[in-house]
This record gives structure tokens, C-alpha cells and sequence, in this order.
């Protein structure tokens, strides 16, 4: 087999490019606000660069290549597979629909779907097919399991939930099972589901005034972390984290399905570490730490965020690739929002959309060292897919990388112009300057469900208002969590801060709308989910952008998780990939949530 060196593979990409060498057209809206001040900017720039003030990395190279667990798959592969096949049996064989759906939904929130799909999806089609009238708690369970595996119940098997002026019965208000489940079950909705906003309504609020001494303790967690944010909208990886702790109290439990669980966990989290090693090793040689100083530092955190989209320990590849590529995106974000000069930007724009090597020579030192990461990285992918699959993914890749640094560049525009978009124009671009759509479609390319051909690339095009629902809660959610420290230094305005100049309100009432637009925002995506007719793709592709959204809200949640990821963040990490899950009994003082 010929080998090609990296130069010439980055010369056989380019002639690629032709397809994509139209003039840049970039278009900046028309002006609201500029002032002498803002011209003065262009001046400065240069000799008065910005910086962020990012803190420096809390996760050194050394201390992560020390990360050591005693599980692996080598030693503890027969046990496992025993665990499995007594959970196999059980999903085929329990017969009773209560039993059955609870064993489906604590076997997902332990995060064993994987090993399951086969009996889980005749599981579900078997509960599907009862319509038995129950209780409210397992009529919001059944409800839950089945619109999250994209079956089309209908919100009617509440009515009877309800009085005569469509409001819920009081008399319900005792049974806080079924009033947390039909919380959960709420967050499934789509538009003009009136019913499911009533029962969201009702059922926050009884689950609020409710008083934790009369509940059992395991319940009584599962209520406190539901009113922080509903199950559906949490990471797989975390609520598996935190489910273990609360399913090993739960007097209900099966013990065998216990033990996998946490087996299970300990032998991901070997997986992890193991790619955060060849990740830290990447990491150091690509030398941005040295040559690039005023970026963020953050290989961890970036590995947090895909590994909050794809957790399977099988996509190793993927997610390796995939942390790649935001960290580069990082990086190359960062010299758009902070250090870049408006003309160093219009020309790194320029060099990205001519994709070629020779294009380095009209940029900068430090932008030369970004682009030729954004070109090797961009080229080895490209390259390696054709050599193994015999397919050119050339213009999927130069054209997300080409959109991305273009939206980089439209708030570029508007920051040294002082412009203050709409929230319309701003959402539209944001949308894209997120890089949901780019990161989704390299999981894709590097192989999402560990094959590659065009038609498996068909899911990025289909399923296009997926990922632009994912995209829209993931960028407002960033938003709600950085824009008041990215006000401070003075960024591009936010979301927030546009609808605050747009309709004259309070950040407070601005915040409030926000929030609303990522519910409205899961709704969309719930009914693309469910709407067999606008998405016929994989389920790896739904999950993906389902999870999207949740990682923006889990890092987001108490601030930048990024830019400042010291605290709840490094928690976080620790929990989920440093420490071990505990195998003593579970103590009466519940531990620390991730």
C-alpha cells in the first residue's frame, strides 16, 4: 500500500476544493449603533490585543497520564458477560407490564442500554401493545418509555387524571410516585400538547410544596434532582452515575442487575482514561499550550463534552476524534472572539474557505499554527476515509469548517462595528457559531455506528431540524450560563443582552424568555424525533442530538463550565472519570451529586 506523507496528503485534499473556492460572501447586517469609538477599535486592535484572563488548565498532562483503575475488560470480561445474559433473560421472560417497564427504564437509566438494544426494543413493543388502564404512575411511565423511544402515544391517557374543567385531580396529590412520574413524563411533549403543560404545571408545584420527611430517602433524591432538571433533559453518563446511588437504596432492586451496573461503569471509565492518555499525548504535540496562550487550555472539559454525546465504550474512535476537533474549534473560537484583529480574521476566513497549505503564507505566525491544525486534522480524516471506505467526504468537511469560521466572522463583524443584531439575526448565525451542526457531522464521518457510506451520511441531511433544535438549546444554553462574563470583557452581545436592547425589558425578563425558547426548543425536537416522517434515520443519530443538548445544560448549568472550569466542573470530572464507583454498602449520607 502507497503511504503518502502529511504534506502530500494535505496537497491531494486541496485539489479537492475546487467545488468551494467561490469569493467569500459574508455579509454583515445593516449597522444600529456605531460610534467613533467603534472605528477607534480597528486601530487599537493590534497593539491592544483582548484577553479573556482564562485561568490555566487544572489537569496537567502528568496527572492524567497517572489515571489508573484495576478493571478492565481483559480481567473482568466473564463476569460481565454473565451479569448480561441474567439481564437478557430477564427482559425476555417478565411478563408483567409494571415489572417490565420498570426493568426497561432502570436498565436505560443505569446506562445499559447499550448491551440491550434487541431485547429492550421487543420489550417496549410488547408494552406498547398493552393498553391496560393503570395508575397514574404507571400510565406516566409507560407514556415516558415509549415516547422516548420515539413511539406515537397519544397525551389523552391523561383525561382521565382530570376533573371536568380539564384541571388534575386534587385527590392525586398524595402520590408522589406518580406525581413525580408524570413530571417526568411531561418533559416528552410536543407543541399544542395543552394537557402535558397542565400536568408539568401541577405536578411541579405538588412536588415542591411536598414534604421530604414522609418519603422513603431514595424518593425522596430522585424529587430534589427532578425539580433541578428533569430526567429526560440529563447526561446518560450522569444520571447512570447518580441512579447507581439511588437504585442500590431503592428496596425493589435486583441485585444482579445492580452489580452490572456498577461492573459496567468502572470498566467505561477504564475506556476513558485510557483515551484521555493518547488524547493528552495529542494534546502536547500539537503545541498549543506554548504558542497559542491566550486560548483556553481544556482537554478535559472538551472530552466532558463529548463524552455527554457519545458515552458507548465501543465509539472510542469517535469520541477520540470528535474531542479532537472541538479542541482545535476551541482554539480557533477563541481567536475570533478574543485575539484576532478584524483584518487577521477576514483573512484566516479566507485561508479556511481556499483550504489549502499555501494559504498560510498571508496569515499571521500564531493563526498559521491554528490553520494547519484545522488542515491536518481536516486532511487525516478526509484521507483516511477514502483510503478505507472509497469515499470523498472533502466538501462535508471544508464546508462546516468554512461555515463555522464564517458565522465566527458575521459576530466578528458586528463586535468592531458595534452592532447589536436581533435576536432573529443573532440565533440564526449563533445557531451555526455553536458548531453543533460541524461536531454532529464528524461523529458521523468518524464513524457513529462504526461503518461509513453515503447513505450513512444521508442522517446529517435528514435529520437537519434535529440538529438545528439540539443547536439552538445548546447555544441558549451557553449563552444563559457566559454572557455575563463575556459582557464583562467585552464580547459581541448575547442572546439576552439582544432581546434586552430589541424590546426594551430587564436581563431578568430577557433570562425568563430564553428559558422558555429551550423548552419550546425540546418540543420541536420531540416531535422531529417522533414524526416518522420527517426522520427515518439511525437511533444513534437521534440520541446524539439528543445529547447535545443535554451536555450544553449540565455544563452551562452554574455558570461557564469551560472558560472556568474550576469547582463544579472538576467535581464533575472526578466523578465521572477519575474516581470509582464505591462497592461498600451505600451510606445513609448521600454523597455528592455530579
Amino acid at each position: 500500500m502507497i503511504k503518502l506523507c502529511r504534506r502530500q496528503k494535505v496537497a491531494l485534499v486541496a485539489k479537492m476544493a475546487s467545488a468551494l473556492s467561490a469569493p467569500l460572501t459574508c455579509p454583515l447586517a445593516p449597522w444600529r449603533r456605531s460610534t467613533t469609538r467603534n472605528h477607534a477599535r480597528c486601530d487599537l486592535e493590534v497593539k491592544e490585543r483582548r484577553s479573556a484572563s482564562y485561568h490555566p488548565t487544572i489537569w496537567e498532562t502528568k496527572h492524567i497520564q497517572s489515571f489508573v483503575t484495576p478493571y478492565s475488560y481483559q480481567l473482568h470480561a466473564g463476569r460481565l458477560e454473565e451479569l448480561k445474559q441474567i439481564t437478557s433473560r430477564s427482559l425476555k421472560t417478565t411478563k408483567d407490564p409494571l415489572l417490565l417497564l420498570k426493568l426497561i427504564d432502570s436498565t436505560q437509566r443505569l446506562g445499559l442500554r447499550y448491551h440491550f438494544e434487541d431485547e429492550i426494543r421487543e420489550a417496549v413493543s410488547l408494552v406498547y401493545q398493552d393498553e391496560t388502564r393503570n395508575d397514574l404512575y404507571t400510565t406516566a411511565l409507560r407514556f415516558r418509555v415509549l415516547r422516548e423511544h420515539g413511539l406515537s402515544v397519544s397525551s389523552d391517557v391523561f383525561d382521565r387524571f382530570r376533573g371536568q374543567d380539564g384541571r388534575f385531580l386534587d385527590g392525586l396529590s398524595n402520590d408522589v410516585n406518580g406525581i413525580l412520574s408524570l413530571y417526568e413524563a411531561s418533559h416528552l411533549g410536543m407543541p399544542g400538547e395543552d394537557v402535558l403543560e397542565e400536568a408539568k404545571s401541577f405536578s411541579s408545584k405538588k412536588l415542591k410544596n411536598s414534604s421530604n420527611e414522609r418519603m422513603e430517602s431514595h424518593l425522596a433524591k430522585q424529587v430534589q434532582l427532578s425539580m433541578e432538571i428533569p430526567l429526560y433533559w440529563r447526561v446518560p453518563r450522569v444520571e447512570a452515575r447518580n441512579f447507581i446511588n439511588l437504585y442500590e437504596i431503592d428496596p425493589t432492586k435486583s441485585p444482579t442487575l445492580l452489580e452490572l451496573a456498577k461492573l459496567d461503569y468502572k470498566l467505561v471509565q477504564s475506556v476513558y482514561q485510557q483515551e484521555l492518555k493518547e488524547l493528552a499525548s495529542w494534546w502536547t504535540d500539537l503545541g498549543f499550550k506554548e504558542n497559542l496562550e491566550f486560548s483556553r487550555d481544556r482537554l478535559m472539559e472538551n472530552f466532558l463534552w463529548v463524552m455527554g454525546i457519545i458515552f458507548e465504550p465501543h465509539l472510542s474512535k469517535c469520541r477520540i476524534g470528535v474531542t479532537k476537533f472541538v479542541c482545535i474549534l476551541t482554539a480557533i473560537d477563541d481567536v475570533y472572539d478574543v485575539y484576532g484583529s478584524s483584518d487577521e480574521l477576514e483573512s484566516f476566513t479566507h485561508a479556511v474557505k481556499r483550504w489549502d497549505i499555501d494559504a498560510i503564507n498571508d496569515l499571521p505566525l500564531y493563526m498559521k499554527i491554528c490553520y494547519l491544525a484545522m488542515l491536518n486534522f481536516g486532511n487525516d480524516l478526509i484521507y483516511d476515509v477514502l483510503k478505507t471506505h472509497g469515499l470523498d467526504v472533502s466538501p462535508f468537511v471544508m464546508e462546516e469548517w468554512f461555515n463555522l469560521c464564517s458565522s465566527y466572522l458575521v459576530e466578528a463583524r458586528w463586535f468592531y462595528s458595534g452592532y447589536i443584531p436581533t435576536v432573529k439575526q443573532y440565533l440564526e448565525n449563533a445557531c451555526i457559531s455553536v458548531g453543533g451542526r460541524a461536531g454532529i457531522l464528524h461523529a458521523c464521518i468518524l464513524g457513529l455506528d462504526l461503518s461509513i457510506s453515503k447513505s450513512s451520511l444521508d442522517c446529517f441531511n435528514h435529520g437537519a431540524e434535529l440538529i438545528h433544535w439540539s443547536s439552538l438549546i445548546t447555544r441558549l444554553s451557553d449563552d444563559l450560563g457566559t454572557s455575563k462574563d463575556e459582557s464583562k470583557r467585552g464580547d459581541v452581545a448575547k442572546a439576552v443582552q439582544c432581546h434586552m436592547v430589541e424590546k426594551g425589558i430587564t436581563e431578568e425578563e430577557a433570562i425568563d424568555h430564553m428559558k422558555e425558547l429551550i423548552s419550546q426548543s425540546w418540543k420541536m425536537m420531540n416531535k422531529e424525533i417522533i414524526s416518522k416522517n420527517n426522520y427515518s434515520g439511525p437511533n444513534s443519530f437521534v440520541r446524539m442530538c439528543l445529547n447535545m443538548a443535554r451536555t450544553a445544560q449540565y455544563i452551562f448549568q452554574h455558570g461557564d463550565g469551560i472558560g472556568t472550569s474550576i469547582g463544579v466542573t472538576r467535581d464533575r470530572l472526578d466523578s465521572l472519570i477519575v474516581k470509582p464507583v464505591p462497592m461498600d454498602p451505600y451510606p445513609d449520607q448521600l454523597r455528592q451529586w455530579g
